[in-house]
Parts: C-alpha cells; sequence; structure tokens
C-alpha cells in the first residue's frame, strides 16, 4: 500500500472513530455533540448570553443560536429576559437539562486531549505541526471549527 493510501485509511478511521463515539452520545443521551457542547459551556458559565455560550464553543453565533433554539424546544434550556437590557436573554439549563447533562457519556476529545497532553512537547508539536499541513493541504484551514471532535456539518442538528 503506497504511504499516501496508509495516511487516508489512517485518517478515515479518525473519522469513523468520532463518528461512532457521536452516534453513542446520540443514543445514549438524544444529544447532538454541539447540543452537549452548548449545554456544557450554559451550566459552566453563570446566566450566559448566546454570544458568550458562541465565544465559549468557538461556533458562530448563528450556530449556537440555532442549536439553542433547539434544546429550548425540548425543554432542556431555559431563556430569561435581563432586566437591565430587555434585549437579552440569559441562558440556564432546566432540571431536565440538568439531568441529561449529569447522565450523558464525556466527550470523546476528553479521552484525546489526556493522551495528548501525557506526551513530550516534542511530540505534541510535531502532531500538531502534521495535522495543519494535512488541513493545508485539503484546503480547510479556513473552514469554521469548533476545538471539538465531532462528523458532518457543526449546523445539522435532528
Amino acid at each position: 500500500m503506497e504511504k499516501y493510501e496508509q495516511l487516508l485509511v489512517s485518517l478515515r478511521r479518525v473519522i469513523r472513530a468520532i463518528d461512532i463515539h457521536s452516534r453513542q452520545l446520540n443514543k445514549q443521551s438524544g444529544l447532538t455533540g454541539p447540543q452537549l457542547m452548548v449545554m456544557q459551556a450554559i451550566a459552566a458559565l453563570e446566566r450566559p448570553l448566546a454570544k458568550e455560550i458562541a465565544q465559549a464553543v468557538a461556533l458562530s453565533s448563528p450556530t449556537v443560536v440555532n442549536i439553542i433554539d433547539r434544546l429550548e424546544a425540548r425543554d432542556l434550556v431555559l431563556r430569561t429576559r435581563s432586566t437591565s437590557d430587555k434585549r437579552k436573554w440569559h441562558l440556564s439549563l432546566s432540571d431536565a437539562g440538568v439531568e441529561i447533562l449529569r447522565s450523558a457519556p464525556k466527550p470523546l476529545q476528553e479521552h484525546f486531549i489526556n493522551r495528548y497532553q501525557n506526551l513530550d512537547e516534542y511530540e505534541q508539536n510535531q502532531l500538531l505541526s502534521a495535522v495543519e499541513k494535512i488541513a493545508y493541504m485539503m484546503d480547510a484551514q479556513e473552514l469554521d471549527a469548533a476545538p471539538v471532535l465531532l462528523v458532518g456539518q457543526i449546523q445539522e442538528e435532528s
């Protein structure tokens, strides 16, 4: 097998691992990866605004608002109008949202991050450089992406 084929097989394995975990997350909790990220950010911040969530999860505000709309429709997230500025809405988790978040499996990236951080610094730098080069070679360096392992477009919420 050619080296480029070996590389493509390895990339495909990474994509499949992410996809399998995403499906498991959805099956166990009924959440997509982006929904879990948004709920975790809401739980971590005190009555945040949607734009603060967008910054925390490194996604665009319209994407986050779409996710929040879906979570609110499922009664997992609550919006409360700001008392100081009626145009703003603060976010919090409902009791059901807290319970789902508590029982949701850990994101795949936590496992990855722990292993990555256990590497020597030069190995971390080599991996980062290699993957950045792959993104460049695939003309993907400008694509919007959050620092989370997910498959598909983040706006795809079903």
